[in-house]
């Protein structure tokens, strides 16, 4: 087949996905509650709320960044959020707080941003109204859209969340920054469950990425489409970044690290799947601060989007990266790591894969995030597991208030 005929196909089969969640997006709308208008109206009619917005906006050098952070409440959101302000940008933070875990790790999260002067707005990304009214006050130059349904089991149980925030909330925001003048540069989280199903290893940028295993890497691939379509007609600079099973201090509770640490403390018996012939789940772990420098590297080198009122005035920026660690470890192994950081013996049993969407291993290429944004991680799961391990034993400290996790 030839190559223009390929792109022919290429281009139908994008076509094709952009069409069918779209189609979700429409569905899931009449189907899935909306943020509430009285706490809108509330937000937009408050004074405070909007010096907060404004100070919290405001670049704190010469040169600056003025960037929203959605999901600024989740794990990898706060620390970005955080390292964003340290080095002298304004950042404001977009979050609806839901209870898909523990909405005090959600709420401590967000008193520390506060100690470091970045605010929080309490709001659903689907409220276009609010963004809206969010780029109205600060003329934001960048996006960090980290907000999403995060999880891949989870889908099994509430697929109407996944299509509602990581469809319908990624078109959401991009229908706000599109018709921005100027309009911002975007940065976004995909996932390296996009990869779904291969076989090649490691994962590469230019590897197919349409057999999803899941309904969340499904969401994800469906972003990924959508970003080239407001990329191509609205001229967005966007880049989407696929993390690779982050973890590390104020992680989330649904990741095995982390609920590992907790049941083996408590005696309880953990679940350590493998595959056929006794293949070992394995996963390239990444610690945190390895993929907020990613993200940092990708906004530094975001160029501008070209459009004005939601018409494209030139080629956009369109990128993609795997932000990994290229390291895969067997889930046995980070088990024992826990062991003995936590110096108990963990009550294992050894159980088939279920299916549930999951894959068995995961593995990046990070050859042109290293070459492209000058990613470099530099933290080995030891390394990593010990800071985890430290931050939950004090974060869950038995005589205080949030041992009930």
């Amino acid at each position: 087949m030839d190559k223009p005929l390929r792109t022919h196909f290429s281009l139908i089969k994008l076509i094709a996905w952009t069409c069918i969640f779209l189609g979700l997006i429409l569905f899931f709308s009449l189907h899935y509650p909306h943020s509430s208008p009285s706490n809108r109206l509330k937000y937009l009619e408050d004074s405070d709320w909007k010096y907060q917005i404004l100070n919290s906006g405001r670049p704190k050098s010469r040169n600056g960044f003025r960037v929203l952070v959605t999901g600024a409440a989740g794990f990898v959101g706060m620390h970005v959020s955080t390292a964003l302000r340290q080095r002298g940008d304004g950042v404001v933070g977009l979050d609806n707080f839901n209870g898909y875990y523990e909405k005090s790790l959600k709420r401590a999260r967000e008193d520390l941003l506060k100690s470091k002067d970045v605010f929080i707005v309490e709001g659903d990304i689907n409220d276009g109204v609010l963004l809206t009214k969010l780029f109205k006050l600060v003329k934001f130059t960048h996006v960090m859209h980290l907000a999403a349904q995060a999880g891949v089991r989870y889908a099994m149980k509430n697929p109407g969340s996944y299509v509602h925030s990581n469809i319908g909330g990624f078109v959401s925001l991009l229908e706000v920054c599109k018709l921005m003048n100027p309009q911002p540069a975007i940065v976004w989280a995909s996932s390296s469950s996009v990869y779904g199903l291969n076989k090649k290893v490691p994962f590469s940028e230019i590897d197919r990425t349409d057999n999803p295993s899941s309904l969340y890497a499904a969401t994800k691939k469906a972003g990924e489409a959508i970003a080239h379509t407001y990329n191509h007609i609205h001229g967005l600079s966007i880049t989407g970044l696929r993390f690779f099973t982050v973890y590390g201090p104020w992680g989330r509770p649904d990741m095995a690290y982390f609920f590992f640490t907790r049941d083996m403390l408590k005696g309880k018996q953990i679940s350590v799947f493998e595959g056929l012939n006794g293949f070992t789940v394995s996963r390239d772990f990444t610690y945190i601060d390895d993929i907020v420098k990613g993200c940092l590297g990708a906004l530094d080198t975001a160029t501008k989007s070209t459009g004005s009122g939601g018409v494209k005035k030139g080629p956009a920026q369109l990128r993609v990266y795997n932000l990994g660690n290229t390291s895969p470890v067997p889930v046995s192994k980070l088990v024992n790591i826990l062991e003995k950081l936590l110096k108990v013996k963990a009550n294992k049993v050894v159980s088939p894969m279920p299916a549930n969407g999951d894959v068995l291993f995961t593995h990046a290429n990070i050859s042109l995030a290293r070459r492209e944004l000058g990613y470099k991680p530099t933290t080995d799961l030891q390394s990593g597991l010990k800071k985890f391990v430290a931050w939950y034993l004090d974060y869950y400290k038995p005589s205080g208030k949030k041992s009930s996790v």
